[in-house]
Protein backbone atom coordinates (compact mmCIF):
# COMPACT_ATOMS: atom_id res chain seq x y z
CA UNK A 1 0.00 0.00 0.00
CA UNK A 2 1.57 3.60 -0.75
CA UNK A 3 1.19 6.30 1.51
CA UNK A 4 -0.79 9.30 0.49
CA UNK A 5 1.43 12.43 1.63
CA UNK A 6 0.30 16.36 1.50
CA UNK A 7 1.50 17.94 -1.57
CA UNK A 8 5.40 19.10 -1.82
CA UNK A 9 5.24 23.02 -1.51
CA UNK A 10 9.54 23.18 -1.63
CA UNK A 11 10.97 21.54 -4.76
CA UNK A 12 13.82 23.10 -5.34
CA UNK A 13 16.56 20.43 -4.18
CA UNK A 14 14.94 17.90 -6.16
CA UNK A 15 15.16 20.25 -9.46
CA UNK A 16 18.49 20.71 -8.87
CA UNK A 17 19.36 17.12 -8.53
CA UNK A 18 17.55 16.59 -11.71
CA UNK A 19 20.10 19.10 -13.21
CA UNK A 20 17.51 22.06 -13.54
CA UNK A 21 18.87 25.65 -13.32
CA UNK A 22 16.94 27.13 -10.58
CA UNK A 23 16.08 30.61 -8.72
CA UNK A 24 19.27 29.77 -5.97
CA UNK A 25 20.93 27.26 -4.54
CA UNK A 26 18.92 24.64 -2.22
CA UNK A 27 20.39 24.49 1.39
CA UNK A 28 20.82 21.96 3.98
CA UNK A 29 23.10 20.80 6.25
CA UNK A 30 24.48 17.09 8.03
CA UNK A 31 23.52 16.69 11.46
CA UNK A 32 20.71 19.32 11.54
CA UNK A 33 18.94 17.99 14.10
CA UNK A 34 20.64 17.53 16.66
CA UNK A 35 22.64 18.54 19.99
CA UNK A 36 23.69 21.44 19.11
CA UNK A 37 19.61 22.87 19.30
CA UNK A 38 18.54 23.61 22.80
CA UNK A 39 15.09 22.01 22.01
CA UNK A 40 16.93 19.09 21.15
CA UNK A 41 17.57 18.29 24.58
CA UNK A 42 14.29 19.07 25.92
CA UNK A 43 12.79 16.52 23.31
CA UNK A 44 14.99 14.20 23.87
CA UNK A 45 14.63 14.39 27.75
CA UNK A 46 16.22 11.63 29.59
CA UNK A 47 16.09 8.74 26.78
CA UNK A 48 19.58 7.39 25.44
CA UNK A 49 20.49 8.15 22.32
CA UNK A 50 19.26 4.74 20.46
CA UNK A 51 15.81 4.99 22.38
CA UNK A 52 15.46 8.55 20.45
CA UNK A 53 16.02 6.77 17.03
CA UNK A 54 13.78 3.80 17.53
CA UNK A 55 10.71 5.73 18.84
CA UNK A 56 9.03 7.20 15.49
CA UNK A 57 7.22 10.09 17.90
CA UNK A 58 10.55 11.27 19.22
CA UNK A 59 12.62 10.36 15.70
CA UNK A 60 10.31 12.86 14.08
CA UNK A 61 9.99 15.32 16.43
CA UNK A 62 13.57 16.37 16.11
CA UNK A 63 14.00 16.02 12.29
CA UNK A 64 11.72 18.83 12.35
CA UNK A 65 12.68 20.90 14.66
CA UNK A 66 15.45 22.84 12.47
CA UNK A 67 12.84 23.19 9.92
CA UNK A 68 10.92 24.70 12.17
CA UNK A 69 13.51 26.97 14.20
CA UNK A 70 14.87 27.83 10.25
CA UNK A 71 11.65 28.14 8.69
CA UNK A 72 11.82 29.37 5.24
CA UNK A 73 15.85 28.79 5.20
CA UNK A 74 16.13 25.43 4.32
CA UNK A 75 15.52 23.00 1.65
CA UNK A 76 15.26 19.73 2.90
CA UNK A 77 15.20 17.42 5.81
CA UNK A 78 16.98 14.52 7.21
CA UNK A 79 15.28 12.28 9.17
CA UNK A 80 16.75 11.68 12.46
CA UNK A 81 18.47 8.37 12.88
CA UNK A 82 22.30 6.98 12.71
CA UNK A 83 24.20 5.09 10.74
CA UNK A 84 25.08 2.18 12.94
CA UNK A 85 21.73 0.65 13.33
CA UNK A 86 23.10 -1.49 9.93
CA UNK A 87 25.26 -2.92 12.31
CA UNK A 88 22.87 -3.14 15.31
CA UNK A 89 20.17 -5.11 12.88
CA UNK A 90 22.82 -8.04 12.10
CA UNK A 91 22.72 -8.46 15.57
CA UNK A 92 25.97 -6.73 17.13
CA UNK A 93 25.84 -4.78 20.02
CA UNK A 94 25.99 -0.62 19.42
CA UNK A 95 25.66 1.79 22.51
CA UNK A 96 25.88 5.12 22.62
CA UNK A 97 28.22 6.56 24.99
CA UNK A 98 27.61 9.78 26.57
CA UNK A 99 30.89 12.48 25.55
CA UNK A 100 32.75 9.12 24.12
CA UNK A 101 30.10 8.18 21.03
CA UNK A 102 29.38 4.55 19.78
CA UNK A 103 30.47 1.87 21.33
CA UNK A 104 30.76 -1.97 20.01
CA UNK A 105 31.29 -4.13 23.20
CA UNK A 106 32.21 -7.09 21.01
CA UNK A 107 33.46 -5.87 17.54
CA UNK A 108 35.05 -8.60 15.12
CA UNK A 109 38.66 -9.17 16.02
CA UNK A 110 39.34 -11.33 13.24
CA UNK A 111 37.31 -13.98 10.64
CA UNK A 112 38.34 -16.73 13.35
CA UNK A 113 36.07 -15.38 16.29
CA UNK A 114 32.88 -16.74 16.15
CA UNK A 115 31.03 -13.73 15.59
CA UNK A 116 32.85 -12.89 11.65
CA UNK A 117 30.98 -16.35 10.46
CA UNK A 118 27.56 -15.49 12.52
CA UNK A 119 27.46 -12.04 11.00
CA UNK A 120 27.87 -13.12 7.75
CA UNK A 121 25.90 -16.31 8.06
CA UNK A 122 22.82 -14.69 10.05
CA UNK A 123 19.70 -13.70 7.47
CA UNK A 124 18.92 -10.02 8.75
CA UNK A 125 15.23 -8.95 7.90
CA UNK A 126 15.66 -5.20 7.22
CA UNK A 127 12.46 -4.62 6.85
CA UNK A 128 11.61 -6.08 10.69
CA UNK A 129 14.74 -5.25 12.46
CA UNK A 130 14.85 -1.32 11.56
CA UNK A 131 10.72 -1.22 11.02
CA UNK A 132 10.95 1.78 13.70
CA UNK A 133 12.87 3.97 10.81
CA UNK A 134 10.57 3.30 8.31
CA UNK A 135 7.25 4.13 10.84
CA UNK A 136 9.62 7.30 11.68
CA UNK A 137 10.21 8.26 7.87
CA UNK A 138 5.90 7.96 7.70
CA UNK A 139 5.24 10.12 10.26
CA UNK A 140 7.48 12.95 9.53
CA UNK A 141 6.63 13.12 6.05
CA UNK A 142 3.31 13.72 7.37
CA UNK A 143 3.93 15.70 9.62
CA UNK A 144 6.24 18.04 7.44
CA UNK A 145 2.98 18.54 5.71
CA UNK A 146 4.88 19.36 2.30
CA UNK A 147 7.19 21.75 3.01
CA UNK A 148 10.05 20.60 2.13
CA UNK A 149 11.54 17.38 0.84
CA UNK A 150 12.67 14.49 3.26
CA UNK A 151 16.36 12.33 2.95
CA UNK A 152 16.81 9.02 4.29
CA UNK A 153 20.41 7.40 4.38
CA UNK A 154 22.43 4.57 5.36
CA UNK A 155 26.55 4.41 6.22
CA UNK A 156 28.83 3.27 3.94
CA UNK A 157 29.95 -0.36 3.77
CA UNK A 158 33.28 0.65 4.43
CA UNK A 159 32.68 2.91 7.23
CA UNK A 160 30.10 0.30 8.72
CA UNK A 161 33.11 -2.25 8.44
CA UNK A 162 35.41 0.47 10.39
CA UNK A 163 33.03 0.16 13.40
CA UNK A 164 32.48 -3.04 13.37
CA UNK A 165 35.78 -3.66 13.53
CA UNK A 166 37.31 -1.09 15.70
CA UNK A 167 34.56 -1.10 18.41
CA UNK A 168 34.23 2.75 18.20
CA UNK A 169 35.67 5.76 17.01
CA UNK A 170 39.67 5.61 16.32
CA UNK A 171 42.74 7.66 15.17
CA UNK A 172 44.80 4.86 14.45
CA UNK A 173 42.60 2.24 12.73
CA UNK A 174 44.31 -0.35 13.70
CA UNK A 175 42.00 -3.03 13.54
CA UNK A 176 40.60 -1.77 10.23
CA UNK A 177 44.38 -1.80 8.97
CA UNK A 178 44.85 -5.61 10.18
CA UNK A 179 41.79 -6.68 8.04
CA UNK A 180 42.43 -5.22 4.86
CA UNK A 181 46.07 -6.36 4.94
CA UNK A 182 45.95 -9.22 6.72
CA UNK A 183 42.10 -10.45 5.71
CA UNK A 184 41.26 -8.80 2.77
CA UNK A 185 39.19 -11.57 1.03
CA UNK A 186 37.52 -11.93 4.65
CA UNK A 187 36.95 -8.18 4.59
CA UNK A 188 35.54 -8.19 0.59
CA UNK A 189 32.89 -10.56 2.13
CA UNK A 190 31.39 -8.69 4.52
CA UNK A 191 31.47 -5.33 2.82
CA UNK A 192 29.70 -7.09 0.02
CA UNK A 193 27.08 -7.98 3.09
CA UNK A 194 26.76 -4.70 4.36
CA UNK A 195 25.96 -3.55 0.59
CA UNK A 196 23.34 -5.58 0.07
CA UNK A 197 21.42 -4.80 3.17
CA UNK A 198 22.07 -1.24 2.31
CA UNK A 199 20.37 -1.58 -0.86
CA UNK A 200 17.33 -2.81 0.84
CA UNK A 201 17.58 -0.54 3.84
CA UNK A 202 17.05 2.28 1.76
CA UNK A 203 14.51 0.78 -0.92
CA UNK A 204 12.16 0.49 2.50
CA UNK A 205 12.75 4.39 3.04
CA UNK A 206 11.92 5.65 -0.22
CA UNK A 207 9.09 3.18 0.23
CA UNK A 208 8.44 4.41 3.53
CA UNK A 209 8.68 8.32 2.19
CA UNK A 210 12.09 9.02 1.70
CA UNK A 211 12.86 11.51 -1.01
CA UNK A 212 16.19 11.48 -1.66
CA UNK A 213 18.95 9.22 0.14
CA UNK A 214 22.25 9.83 0.78
CA UNK A 215 25.02 7.09 1.41
CA UNK A 216 27.77 8.35 4.36
CA UNK A 217 31.49 6.88 3.33
CA UNK A 218 32.64 9.20 6.73
CA UNK A 219 36.16 7.05 7.24
CA UNK A 220 36.71 7.04 3.15
CA UNK A 221 39.55 9.07 3.71
CA UNK A 222 41.74 6.62 5.94
CA UNK A 223 42.02 4.58 2.90
CA UNK A 224 44.96 4.85 0.12
CA UNK A 225 43.88 5.71 -3.26
CA UNK A 226 44.38 2.23 -4.33
CA UNK A 227 42.85 0.88 -1.09
CA UNK A 228 39.69 2.77 -1.89
CA UNK A 229 39.53 1.35 -5.00
CA UNK A 230 39.29 -2.09 -3.46
CA UNK A 231 37.71 -1.96 -0.31
CA UNK A 232 35.42 1.75 -0.73
CA UNK A 233 34.48 2.05 -4.26
CA UNK A 234 32.97 -1.68 -5.14
CA UNK A 235 30.68 -1.31 -2.77
CA UNK A 236 29.58 2.31 -3.13
CA UNK A 237 29.28 1.69 -7.13
CA UNK A 238 26.71 -1.30 -5.84
CA UNK A 239 24.52 0.59 -3.98
CA UNK A 240 24.02 2.81 -7.29
CA UNK A 241 23.94 0.00 -9.33
CA UNK A 242 21.04 -1.97 -7.62
CA UNK A 243 19.20 0.59 -5.45
CA UNK A 244 17.42 1.89 -8.93
CA UNK A 245 16.07 -1.79 -9.70
CA UNK A 246 15.62 -2.89 -6.82
CA UNK A 247 12.63 0.44 -6.76
CA UNK A 248 11.33 -0.26 -9.65
CA UNK A 249 10.66 -3.98 -8.43
CA UNK A 250 8.71 -3.12 -5.40
CA UNK A 251 6.76 -0.80 -7.73
CA UNK A 252 8.47 2.64 -6.91
CA UNK A 253 10.23 5.63 -8.90
CA UNK A 254 14.07 6.36 -8.79
CA UNK A 255 14.80 8.95 -6.30
CA UNK A 256 17.94 11.58 -5.96
CA UNK A 257 21.30 9.42 -4.73
CA UNK A 258 23.89 11.30 -3.02
CA UNK A 259 27.35 9.70 -1.97
CA UNK A 260 29.88 11.58 0.47
CA UNK A 261 33.38 10.19 0.79
CA UNK A 262 34.58 12.29 3.21
CA UNK A 263 38.37 12.66 3.05
CA UNK A 264 38.73 11.03 -0.51
CA UNK A 265 39.59 13.95 -2.27
CA UNK A 266 41.55 11.86 -4.89
CA UNK A 267 38.60 9.68 -5.98
CA UNK A 268 36.23 12.69 -7.02
CA UNK A 269 36.65 12.06 -10.45
CA UNK A 270 35.85 7.86 -9.88
CA UNK A 271 32.94 9.14 -7.29
CA UNK A 272 30.78 11.23 -10.49
CA UNK A 273 31.21 7.74 -12.29
CA UNK A 274 29.81 5.33 -9.30
CA UNK A 275 26.10 6.15 -10.42
CA UNK A 276 24.63 8.74 -8.36
CA UNK A 277 23.32 12.04 -9.02
CA UNK A 278 24.93 14.36 -6.66
CA UNK A 279 28.73 14.11 -4.71
CA UNK A 280 28.78 15.42 -1.38
CA UNK A 281 32.33 17.18 -0.53
CA UNK A 282 34.11 18.28 3.01
CA UNK A 283 35.59 20.69 2.76
CA UNK A 284 39.53 19.63 1.85
CA UNK A 285 38.19 20.32 -2.11
CA UNK A 286 38.40 23.70 -3.64
CA UNK A 287 34.82 24.34 -5.01
CA UNK A 288 35.90 25.82 -8.26
CA UNK A 289 38.71 22.49 -8.76
CA UNK A 290 35.94 20.13 -8.06
CA UNK A 291 33.37 21.95 -10.92
CA UNK A 292 36.49 21.56 -13.25
CA UNK A 293 36.90 17.73 -12.18
CA UNK A 294 33.12 17.38 -13.16
CA UNK A 295 33.42 18.83 -15.96
CA UNK A 296 30.19 18.23 -18.58
CA UNK A 297 28.69 15.09 -16.42
CA UNK A 298 25.93 15.75 -15.31
CA UNK A 299 26.63 15.31 -11.67
CA UNK A 300 25.79 17.86 -8.81
CA UNK A 301 28.09 18.99 -6.01
CA UNK A 302 27.10 19.26 -2.38
CA UNK A 303 28.81 21.30 -0.02
CA UNK A 304 31.31 22.33 1.64
CA UNK A 305 31.65 24.82 4.01
CA UNK A 306 33.98 24.42 7.08
CA UNK A 307 31.92 23.25 10.04
CA UNK A 308 34.18 25.10 12.09
CA UNK A 309 33.59 28.56 10.41
CA UNK A 310 30.25 28.38 12.71
CA UNK A 311 32.13 29.22 15.46
CA UNK A 312 33.99 32.32 13.83
CA UNK A 313 32.69 36.31 13.33
CA UNK A 314 29.71 37.33 10.94
CA UNK A 315 32.69 38.50 8.71
CA UNK A 316 34.53 35.01 8.71
CA UNK A 317 31.11 33.44 7.89
CA UNK A 318 30.38 35.83 5.11
CA UNK A 319 33.66 35.07 3.42
CA UNK A 320 33.46 31.66 3.48
CA UNK A 321 29.55 32.05 2.41
CA UNK A 322 31.50 34.41 -0.74
CA UNK A 323 34.19 32.27 -1.50
CA UNK A 324 31.79 29.62 -2.15
CA UNK A 325 29.33 31.34 -4.32
CA UNK A 326 32.02 32.16 -6.07
CA UNK A 327 34.23 28.60 -6.61
CA UNK A 328 30.47 26.85 -7.54
CA UNK A 329 30.16 29.59 -10.13
CA UNK A 330 27.09 30.18 -8.94
CA UNK A 331 25.95 33.50 -10.88
CA UNK A 332 26.97 31.79 -13.94
CA UNK A 333 26.33 28.35 -13.55
CA UNK A 334 22.33 28.46 -11.80
CA UNK A 335 22.58 25.01 -11.07
CA UNK A 336 24.75 22.07 -9.96
CA UNK A 337 25.12 22.76 -6.78
CA UNK A 338 23.66 21.78 -3.24
CA UNK A 339 24.78 24.22 -0.65
CA UNK A 340 25.84 22.22 2.73
CA UNK A 341 28.75 22.09 5.23
CA UNK A 342 31.55 19.82 4.58
CA UNK A 343 30.67 17.33 7.42
CA UNK A 344 28.13 17.88 9.91
CA UNK A 345 27.62 20.59 12.27
CA UNK A 346 29.53 20.14 15.76
CA UNK A 347 28.70 20.35 18.73
CA UNK A 348 28.29 24.01 20.62
CA UNK A 349 27.67 25.90 17.61
CA UNK A 350 24.93 28.57 18.22
CA UNK A 351 22.28 28.28 16.43
CA UNK A 352 22.03 31.95 15.70
CA UNK A 353 25.28 31.50 14.11
CA UNK A 354 23.79 28.94 11.28
CA UNK A 355 21.09 30.94 10.71
CA UNK A 356 23.30 33.75 10.05
CA UNK A 357 25.04 30.79 7.64
CA UNK A 358 21.55 30.35 5.93
CA UNK A 359 20.94 34.04 5.50
CA UNK A 360 23.99 34.75 3.78
CA UNK A 361 23.39 32.09 1.13
CA UNK A 362 20.21 33.13 0.12
CA UNK A 363 21.62 37.07 0.57
CA UNK A 364 24.27 36.55 -1.47
CA UNK A 365 22.50 34.25 -4.15
CA UNK A 366 19.46 35.91 -4.74
CA UNK A 367 18.47 36.93 -7.94
CA UNK A 368 16.34 39.34 -8.92
CA UNK A 369 13.15 37.22 -10.29
CA UNK A 370 12.86 35.96 -6.22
Amino acid sequence: MEHQFPPLKNDLILRVARGEKVERPPIWVMRQAGRYLPEYHQAKGGRDFFECCRDPEVASTLTLQPIERYDGLLDASIIFSDILVIPQAMGMTVEMVDKKGPHFPNPLRSPDDGQYAEVLKRDVDVAKELDYVYKAITLTRKKLQGRVPLFGFCGAPWTLFCYMVEGGGTKMFKETKTWIYKYPEETKALLQKISELCVEYLALQVKAGAQLIQVFDSWAGELSPSSFKKFSQPYLTYIAKHLPPRLKEMGLEPVPMVVFPKGAWYALDAACDMGYNIVGLDWLHDPADAVKTVGDRPIVLQGNADPGVLYGSHASITEVVTEMVKGFDWANRKKGWIVNLGHGITPFVNPDDLKFFFQEIHRLTKTDAQ
